[in-house]
């Protein structure tokens, strides 16, 4: 049985005005203030509170997600035929196959073991513990930062590049960055409206533009039937150019690379799960009704996605001139588009143009949910973000801020940023394959560790493929990922001397022995670092501790023993258990932090029983740069004044603070 006593820094009131500030101006700071962090939760540990207000249908969260993932519907099909020729249909297989047999499998084991939007990163970080496995995760979120803002970034120039293509629209050219970064920031602005809108908004982008592809592909294969010479053509360029079967599969093989963006909707599609709406009987530990849900989401999405690049790869391929997809031509990065005019004229083109931009523009919906979903998860836990980093519209801020920058460096230059896109999603989609071959393997489960196994290694033959084909993306993403780093590192020696811990728990011994320290009205505690735990230690313990600081004979004492357990964590919950050592009471916990875990004691025992500790340490000695280091590292080092620190900015009023004796 434990008791609980939630702890919390004391709180100052708000002063209106003062010098040189005007009320009003102080009433509008507040108000702003109480809008962005209007969405904030102050939880901490793996499950964050999650935003039940937010939560929508499966179906409803795949069309968030889908505007990712079906929007490369738009490029593709001429992705694939101008890298494939007329072998694009065979090769556009092999990723259809890979897809529905390794990525949806993996996927399905990845939100089956982190449902709660912490996507892949998760089970890595469970491989390794303390600092790696903190720089691990920082490293595997500048990937997926790499991947979503990317995203963004040239989703948004893909869209103005239709603008600027399109024939009733043509005089846009040389205007590509402006309109690029109006996109961008009207994204931004329906975030900050809400995830309502954004969801609502995604299902009719959806909707529509699935349903004028079908009309596309549907004309498309009319005019295919009309002239079956044209499959004719088409079947002898491909024995010319592959003279059998088995050459065309093996050179299909060696392309998938080149078409596996084809599969960056995946990781969004487990990142965003909060969003998914479960069963009412769903727990934290063990959501069950929205595991299955999510299947549903990443089943119904790689399907319907596999059927459109089938046939939108038969179509394209077949009907329109390889020279058309290449730089310059009219298929360029927009075969359907193509097919749309030439098939259906230049007002159905026009509609499906606009179609295309408004869901090219919107595939950065997805990839900004997702980085609202996972980076609140990690850094904020780890201390490596301001706590108001759990909150979405100052998010939201942030991130458009940085897709700015990347879209005014790149010019709004598709296919310069098309290198660090692949990059990041192949990174992102290959830590994921090999999370869960281990988890497999840990498993013993030796047919699932040898089929993921298998997918893995695909994955790491097709992201080394693109890295050493255009290392300009792993520069790029290896800049977010020294970002990330040092913002975090920076971040956390900020907030060292936060209070940190989320909040003390006194088991029944505990609660005894404070009880009986606290007869005679003064609560005396000693620190003690723990060697021997013996009656001999704190026997020399307290009677240093009486000299030193003159603690009146006959008084109880208390001793207060913190060990580190994993100083890389941030906020942990302390739980004090209580033992008695022949006549001393000893208090003992495990933490992240020495003085921390001392502070928030302290001031957990003042309000449990109205009266403010004392509390005892010994004089430390040595280089107070290498105790600091020692804080931040390993959570110890020079414990007096630090815990003083943390007990000054938790309690402001000297009166209420806990006292601090160093002998």
């Amino acid at each position: 049985m434990t008791a609980q006593t939630p702890v919390s820094p004391a709180k100052t009131p708000v002063r209106r005005g003062g010098p040189g500030v005007a009320p009003a101006e102080t009433d509008r700071r507040a108000q702003l203030e109480r809008w962005l962090l209007q969405d904030s939760t102050d939880a901490e540990g793996p499950y964050e509170r999650e935003r039940q207000a937010h939560q929508h249908s499966w179906w409803q969260v795949m069309c968030l997600t889908g505007v990712d993932y079906f929007s490369t519907l738009g490029y593709q099909p001429g992705i694939a035929a101008l890298a494939a020729g007329a072998l694009s249909p065979i090769a556009t297989l092999i990723l259809v196959l890979i897809t529905l047999f390794g990525a949806l499998p993996m996927y399905k084991r990845v939100a089956q073991e982190s449902p709660h939007g912490d996507g892949s990163i998760s089970m890595l970080e469970r491989l390794l513990p303390w600092w790696q496995g903190k720089f691990l995760v920082l490293c595997l979120i500048g990937f997926v930062a790499t991947g979503f803002v990317i995203t963004i970034t040239l989703s948004a120039a893909d869209a103005t590049k239709h603008i600027a293509e399109n024939p009733y629209t043509e005089f846009l050219h040389g205007y590509e960055v402006p309109i690029t970064l109006a996109l961008i920031a009207l994204l931004g602005a329906v975030f900050l409206k809400g995830f309502g809108e954004a969801i609502g908004i995604a299902v009719v982008l959806v909707v529509s533009f699935l349903f004028l592809n079908a009309v596309v592909l549907g004309a498309a294969f009319v005019e295919i039937a009309r002239d079956p010479g044209l499959l004719g053509n088409w079947r002898e360029d491909l024995f010319d150019a592959h003279a059998n079967p088995l050459l065309m599969v093996g050179a299909a093989l060696f392309l998938f690379p080149k078409l596996a963006l084809g599969l960056s909707g995946f990781e969004t599609g487990v990142v965003v799960m909060p969003l998914v709406r479960g069963d009412p009987s769903d727990t934290p530990e063990r959501p069950a009704g929205r595991i299955r849900n999510a299947g549903k989401l990443l089943t119904a999405a790689a399907v319907i996605m596999s059927v459109f690049l089938l046939l939108s790869s038969v179509a394209t391929t077949v009907l329109i001139p390889h020279e058309e997809f290449e730089e310059g031509g009219e298929a360029s990065g927009r075969a359907l588009a193509y097919l749309a005019h030439e098939n259906l004229g230049n007002l159905f083109g026009t509609i499906y143009d606009v179609s295309t931009v408004l869901i090219l523009w919107f595939a950065g919906a997805s990839a900004l949910a997702g980085l609202l979903n996972i980076v609140p998860r990690y850094l904020p836990r780890y201390g490596m973000a301001p706590a108001w980093a759990r909150a979405t519209r100052p998010l939201v801020l942030i991130y458009t801020l940085i897709c700015f920058v990347v879209t005014v460096l790149f010019r709004a230059d598709v296919n310069a940023q098309a290198g660090a896109y692949a990059t990041g999603v192949l990174a992102v989609i290959t830590s994921a394959t090999v999370a869960v071959t281990l988890s497999a393997r840990r498993k013993r489960q030796p047919r699932a560790t040898l089929g993921f196994g298998a997918v893995a290694l695909v994955f790491i033959y097709t992201t080394g493929v693109t890295v050493f084909g255009d290392p300009e993306g792993l520069k790029i993403a290896l800049v977010f990922i020294a970002a990330i780093i040092v913002t975090s590192l920076i971040s956390r020696v900020w907030r060292s001397t936060e209070l940190r811990a989320t909040e003390v728990l006194f088991d029944e011994t505990a609660e005894r022995l404070l009880e009986e320290a606290s007869y005679d009205g003064v609560i005396r505690v000693i620190a003690n670092h723990p060697d021997e735990r013996s009656s001999r230690e704190y026997l020399l313990k307290e009677r240093a501790e009486r000299e030193a600081s003159h603690i009146p004979p006959g008084e109880p004492v208390l001793f207060l023993e913190i060990t580190v357990r994993d100083a890389s964590e941030f906020a942990p919950k302390l739980r004090l258990v209580g033992e008695k050592v022949g006549d001393y009471r000893v208090l003992r916990a495990e933490s992240a932090s020495v003085p921390n875990a001392i502070a928030a004691t302290l001031l957990a025992i003042r309000d449990r029983t109205g009266k403010q500790p004392h509390v005892y340490f010994g004089w430390t000695e040595g280089n107070p740069l290498k105790y600091l280091a020692r804080f931040i590292l390993f959570g110890e080092g020079d414990i007096a004044p630090v815990t003083h620190e943390v007990l000054r900015k938790a309690e402001p009023d000297p009166a209420r603070r806990p006292a601090i004796h160093v002998g």
